[in-house]
C-alpha cells in the first residue's frame, strides 16, 4: 500500500461525541504513533475510525509485520482511570484547549486535565528553575509568581522541587498550572501532594499529555518542558546549572517564538550560571516583577466559543508517513550511544529545527532517543 499524501486533505476539528475521543485516543496511544504521524493520518483519512482501520495496511507497507492498534480494553482502562480522578479530556481545537499551545507543530492532540479549565486559556507566564533552588532563588521566585498573579497572569511550570514549587504556591490564590511529566494522577515528587492537590482545589489545573498511570521517566521531561514553554506568553529562569532541563525549556521557548527572560545571580554560584549564559546569549534580565511587565501585557483575548479548524502541519513539514518514517530513520541512522548538540544534529541532516523538532518529539516519546542536559541528544540502544 502506497503512503504518499492523498489528493484531497482534511481539516482537523475536535471531536464532538465519545466515539470519536474513544478513537482519537486509541490512535494516538497505538504503537509507532508519534504526534506528527497522527497528523498526518488524520490529514490523510480524515478521521481517527478511517486511520485506525488502515494503520495495520500502513504499518505493513512500512515493514512492520503483525502489527496491532491498541485494543480498546487499554483506552477504557485509561477512560475509567480518568473518571475516578475527574479528569477532563481536552482535544485540540476544543474551545479549552490552550490558546498559545495551539501554535505548535508538535502540539499534543490531547491532554487530561484535571481542575478548573478556563485557567488553561488565559495569559501565562512560565516559571521555571534550580530543583535545589537557594534561599535566594526560592524568595525571588516566590516574588514574581506572587506579581504575575496579581497583574493577571496565570503561573506555569512543572511542580518539581525547589523553584517550580516555591512558584506554584506563591501563585495559588490567582491561579496556577502544574504541567506533569508522567500521568496526570501521578502525583511526582510525593512530598508535593499537597501542593498538587491544593492547585485544583484553589482554581488552579494539573495537566499532562501522558496517560493516565504512567510514572513519570527522565525521557519524559525534556516533552513535558515543551508544553510548559508552548502554553506561555514568556518564560522566566530564576536559578539554572549550564547543563539543566531549565535551559533546555529556555531553548524551546526560543524554538517556538516565546519571550526568554532570566535572573542574574553570582558568577560564582553554579545555580546561577545557566541564568547568566542566557543573558549573555540576549536573555531579558529580570531583577523584579515590574521588568516582566513592561515587556509584556496581559493578553484579554477570550477564548473562542466555537471548534477551531486547525492545521495539521507546517508547510515545511514531511508530505506523507513514508516521509516522517525516512526522516525519524536519517535521525537515529545519526546518532549513537555518546550523546551530541541537537543544534549539530540540525546541521548535520542540512534540515530546519522546524522540521526536527516535531521528529525528535516523537522518537523520545516512542523511547527511542534520549534528551540529555545541555541540549544533548542520544540514540537509546
Amino acid at each position: 500500500m502506497a503512503l504518499e499524501q492523498n489528493s484531497s486533505t482534511h481539516p482537523l476539528l475536535p471531536p464532538t461525541t465519545e466515539d470519536q475521543r474513544f478513537d482519537w485516543l486509541r490512535l494516538l496511544r497505538s504503537r509507532r504513533v508519534g504526534i506528527s504521524t497522527f497528523y498526518r493520518l488524520m490529514h490523510d483519512h480524515g478521521s481517527a475510525a478511517a486511520a485506525l482501520a488502515q494503520l495495520p495496511d500502513i504499518a505493513r507497507a512500512a515493514g512492520v509485520e503483525n502489527y496491532q492498534i491498541c485494543p480498546e480494553g487499554v483506552i477504557q482502562a485509561e477512560l475509567k482511570a480518568a473518571g475516578a480522578m475527574n479528569a477532563t479530556l481536552i482535544c485540540r481545537g476544543d474551545p479549552a484547549y490552550p490558546t498559545a499551545l495551539s501554535d505548535l507543530d508538535d502540539a499534543p492532540p490531547m491532554l487530561w486535565s484535571i481542575g478548573a479549565s478556563d485557567v488553561l486559556t488565559k495569559p501565562q507566564i512560565a516559571l521555571v528553575g534550580a530543583r535545589n533552588a537557594s534561599s535566594l532563588g526560592g524568595r525571588m521566585a516566590r516574588a514574581l509568581a506572587s506579581g504575575l498573579g496579581e497583574a493577571g497572569f496565570i503561573v506555569t511550570s512543572g511542580m518539581a522541587r525547589g523553584i517550580d514549587t516555591a512558584a506554584h504556591l506563591a501563585a495559588l490564590k490567582t491561579g496556577t498550572i502544574a504541567v506533569l511529566g508522567g500521568g496526570v494522577d501521578v502525583l511526582y515528587p510525593s512530598e508535593n501532594t499537597k501542593l498538587a492537590e491544593d492547585i485544583v482545589a484553589q482554581g488552579g489545573a494539573r495537566i499532562s499529555e501522558q496517560p493516565m498511570g504512567l510514572q513519570p521517566q527522565a525521557r519524559h521531561f525534556p516533552a513535558r518542558n515543551r508544553i510548559i514553554s508552548g502554553m506561555a506568553q514568556a518564560v522566566i529562569v530564576v536559578e539554572a546549572a549550564a547543563r539543566s532541563g531549565s535551559l533546555i525549556t529556555a531553548r524551546t521557548a526560543l524554538d517556538q517564538g516565546r519571550e526568554v527572560m532570566a535572573v542574574p545571580g553570582h558568577p560564582f554560584d553554579a545555580r546561577a550560571s545557566g541564568c547568566n549564559i542566557l543573558l549573555r546569549d540576549g536573555a531579558r534580565l529580570v531583577r523584579n516583577v515590574d521588568d516582566v511587565i513592561e515587556v509584556l501585557t496581559p493578553m484579554t483575548k477570550a477564548p473562542q466559543d466555537a471548534p477551531r479548524e486547525l492545521p495539521l502541519e507546517a508547510p515545511t513539514a514531511p508530505r506523507s508517513l513514508a516521509e516522517v518514517a525516512r526522516l525519524h530513520q536519517r535521525i537515529l541512522d545519526r546518532l549513537g550511544p555518546s550523546p551530541i548538540g541537537e543544534d549539530q544534529l540540525i546541521r548535520d541532516l542540512g534540515a530546519t529545527s522546524k522540521i526536527v523538532s516535531p521528529a525528535l518529539t516523537d522518537l523520545e516519546l516512542d523511547g527511542r532517543i534520549n534528551r540529555q542536559p545541555g541540549g544533548l541528544i542520544s540514540r537509546i540502544s
